[in-house]
């Protein structure tokens, strides 16, 4: 057995448990303490809850509800998101000191090698207070410098700390990796850009099965586009989304927009409603793993009209299925598509060029079988598991046997 590793995380995170696992699989020791309540990672040394930012309140966390009591909760939550967000930007990071000293007990408890958060916001910030004999790694995902550290004086200030305490960057995206100096990571600590899942079971993913759509009354003679980032405030733009579905279906009566993680939200049935979209446009329960691959292999194009984003996993695992991506016009995006060549870019904003760019690709269709040859490519170069874990493997080996 390697060194041993304790990392911070949300537990339920499916891009957090994949990590553990692969680090898992490279022989080091793992233990974990998440912030919300979650079922524990296998073959963990230690596992430990300690909520933060009122994480115990959020969604899939409340536990012994009726269906009704969890239905009226839900409806509430729906309503108040804004406000609820508002108050976690600029209260979460309170909460962050009262587990301080738990958090440091815990720490000595274990006796970790090193300790890895997995994000900043606000696993990292809480991670900063790791005692200064152990080296701390932070990784950045997605929209951590982007949106959240900008959210609030508290916000900076802690995103500030975590960085300058932190030993080592992990990144989704080379962006990250640059701004992250400017958010206090000093000049000489070592930086790795790396998938945030850790890296693609090629093999798993493209053997997936089990997405049935009679389940869900979608008809399958009909073209899919798939649209799997749920409700994310300020950094997906899913209103820009559900906008542009009527301009395609004018032109393309047969087409239908499947959207996992949107089952039951409140803001996603009043677009429907607002945008008079009929039974083509369905929401989607969260879908297991497997189940979401199969629905990409099934589909001819993955959506995401996002202002705020690392690389996404459902991305990356979107392009190994072969659908063809259309994805927001931004620095991260740009670190995978190039526009028109692999994938279109678009203005997030943008209702009509979103819906133009869909239009697009039913208008070439040649263009989506030469793209899903460019993009296996690509996946296969840069993150695949083969590719991706001995670059991890080496980058805590400098920390745990400098």
């Amino acid at each position: 057995m390697k060194a041993h590793i304790l990392f911070v995380a949300d537990g339920r995170s499916p891009t957090a448990r994949s990590w553990i696992s692969h680090v898992q699989s490279l022989n080091y020791a793992t233990s974990l303490i998440s912030t919300y309540p979650c079922q524990p990672v296998e073959n963990l040394e230690n596992f430990e809850v300690l909520p933060i930012a009122f994480s115990r309140f959020s969604q899939g966390t409340v536990q012994g509800q009726t269906f009704r009591q969890k239905s009226t909760l839900k409806n509430l939550r729906d309503r108040l998101t804004p406000i609820l967000q508002f108050f976690r930007y600029r209260l979460g990071p309170l909460t962050i000191f009262l587990q301080v000293n738990k958090f440091q007990d815990l720490v000595e408890s274990i006796q970790p090698d090193l300790v890895h958060a997995l994000r900043i916001p606000y696993e990292g910030m809480l991670a900063s207070f790791t005692p200064e004999t152990l080296p701390l790694l932070v990784s950045t995902w997605g929209n951590d410098l982007t949106l959240h550290a900008n959210k609030g004086w508290l916000m900076a200030q802690l995103t500030r700390r975590c960085l300058k305490r932190a030993n080592g960057l992990i990144s989704d995206t080379q962006r990250d990796a640059g701004l992250a100096l400017d958010w206090g990571l000093r000049p000489n600590q070592l930086k790795l850009v790396t998938v945030g899942s850790g890296g693609l079971n090629l093999e798993v993913i493209q053997s997936a099965h089990g997405f049935s759509p009679p389940e869900y009354g979608i008809p399958e003679n009909a073209v899919w586009f798939v649209n799997p980032r749920g409700l994310r405030p300020g950094s997906v733009h899913q209103d820009v989304f559900f906008e542009a579905i009527p301009h395609v279906h004018q032109k393309y009566p047969n087409t239908c927009f499947l959207c996992p993680n949107l089952q039951g939200v409140r803001q996603a049935q009043n677009w429907l409603q607002k945008f008079s979209l009929d039974q083509r446009t369905f929401l989607l329960p969260k879908l297991p793993q497997e189940q979401l691959w199969s629905l990409f292999k099934q589909s001819k194009v993955f959506v995401s009209p996002s202002s705020h984003d690392g690389t996404p996993n459902a991305l990356l695992e979107a392009m190994a299925c072969g659908c063809f991506p259309i994805v927001g016009d931004i620095e991260s995006m740009r670190e995978w598509i190039e526009d028109g060549e692999n994938g279109f870019l678009v203005d997030p904003r943008n209702p009509r060029a979103l819906a133009d760019a869909i239009c697009k690709t039913l208008d070439q269709p040649q263009i989506v079988a030469e793209v899903a040859k460019k993009n296996l490519v690509i996946i296969e170069e840069r993150a695949i598991l083969r590719k991706t874990l001995p670059r991890i493997d080496q980058f805590y080996a400098h920390f745990t046997h400098p």
